[in-house]
């Protein structure tokens, strides 16, 4: 797989400087449209629980990872 067929599978959602609800209006649109074998990678400074129900209800499979500057890393899969 090239480099550019691995960037075309991820999609990056930067939610630190959004105010809710629009975080998760993105992700369920980027959802929505996440091609087999994509990834959606969340950025946000929480853990966006609503989100999570969404996911496990609906067959995808997440980890989540936090960095040092308290960013929740979240890479979004279908299961």
């Amino acid at each position: 797989m090239s480099d550019d067929e691995v960037n075309a599978s991820l999609l990056v959602i930067d939610g630190r400087d959004m105010q809710p609800p629009e975080p998760l209006e993105k992700a369920l649109a980027a959802l929505d449209d996440l091609p087999a074998g994509g990834e959606l990678l969340m950025l946000l400074y929480c853990q966006p629980h609503p989100l999570f129900n969404v996911l496990r209800n609906n067959g995808f499979s997440w980890q989540e990872n936090i960095a040092a500057d308290g960013t929740h890393e979240i890479r979004i899969r279908r299961a």
